[in-house]
């Protein structure tokens, strides 16, 4: 299993860089960075700083969206960070949720998402294109692949990541539900004749210590997931999904994108304490190793950890020292 983490990009510059070169000392392979504009800072200057100061480490939103820029933009962006970076960058992409919603927009469509995804990987790997009837080519763009992940949990989404993604992002660390999702993908990599080469991330906090001494950290989390959950009960009905995704959600008051990602955060008042042990991992570096071994039993290839809820180098530190070493040999199931 490899590891990952994600910042939320409030952090000064320093700590930015801090936290990067520690997490790349202590094991991490991806370090990712969340894109927002409107509530935090502009991603990709910060993913430049991160490339300046790692070595080994990939890098890459997660996630961006089709409509913050033109996606011949990200690509281009992406291209000059491939430059940089020599190479080590991804892609992760989605419809768009607090940077779509908190400018009043929605998310975008499925069908947008997909042709951007494709669109963006081609181009910024040197392809010719077709870009609303006009073929175009980044003819500077370097020889390196860009891996594109799509993030999503509905049968339509999964579907469109398995088709035509390199990974899913899966924003749970519930393994029951992570296996949900990832039979989805793997359903939508079968129809496309594709051959079960679809990495899976599973993408949720995690904070050693007593459980309850450290699930007020990361409440905020299933309460950012319950946007995504919403959305999926209003187009699917909540009869078709899996009653431990949607059962949570039925009494949430609402949600302020002011507060979005943000431990403490009055948005995760109504998510109760089994919500949080499911879709976060916390508890001592045993239930941690544990977790992460159900979770590699579903299909999952990668766990990034959404490092924002507080006690930061220690969360890093403790997984450098314990629980990365301890799942060193342990490899995902197989998805085909």
């Amino acid at each position: 299993m490899e590891f990952g983490f994600t910042l939320k990009p409030d952090v000064s510059i320093e700590r930015l860089v801090s936290l990067t070169k520690l997490a790349e000392r202590m094991g991490f392979r991806y370090g990712w960075i969340f894109d927002s504009h409107v509530l935090w800072k502009e991603p990709y200057p910060l993913l430049t700083i991160m490339a300046q100061n790692t070595e080994r480490m990939r890098l890459g939103t997660c996630v961006t969206n089709p409509a913050t820029r033109d996606p011949t933009v990200t690509a281009s962006v992406l291209a000059v960070l491939q430059t940089i970076s020599g190479g080590r960058m991804d892609l992760g992409i989605g419809r768009g949720d607090s940077a779509r919603r908190v400018m009043g927009k929605k998310p975008t469509t499925l069908e947008e998402l997909e042709r951007a995804t494709v669109l963006i990987r081609d181009l910024c790997e040197g392809k010719e294109v077709d870009h609303d009837g006009t073929r175009i080519r980044l003819d500077w763009a370097p020889p390196h692949d860009l891996p594109a992940w799509i993030a999503g949990y509905g049968p339509k989404a999964l579907e469109v990541t398995g088709r035509v993604a390199d990974g899913a992002i899966i924003q749970l660390a519930d393994p029951s539900l992570v296996g949900w999702c990832v039979g989805l993908a793997r359903a939508g990599a079968t129809k496309a004749g594709r051959n079960g080469d679809l990495r899976v991330m599973s993408a949720a906090p995690a904070h050693v210590g007593k459980r309850e001494q450290v699930r007020d950290r990361v409440r905020w989390f299933p309460a950012l997931v319950s946007n995504h959950v919403i959305d999926l009960v209003r187009r699917y009905g909540e009869g078709s999904l899996p009653a431990d995704l949607t059962a949570y959600v039925r009494d949430r008051p609402g949600y302020d994108y002011r507060h979005h990602a943000e431990s403490g955060s009055s948005n995760a008042a109504f998510v109760d304490d089994e919500s949080v042990d499911r879709f976060c991992v916390i508890g001592e570096v045993e239930d941690h190793v544990a977790k992460l071994r159900a979770l590699a039993a579903t299909g999952v290839t990668q766990f990034n950890i959404y490092l924002m809820s507080g006690e930061e180098e220690s969360v890093l530190e403790a997984y450098g020292r314990e629980v990365i070493p301890a799942l060193k040999e342990v490899t995902a199931a197989a998805i085909a």
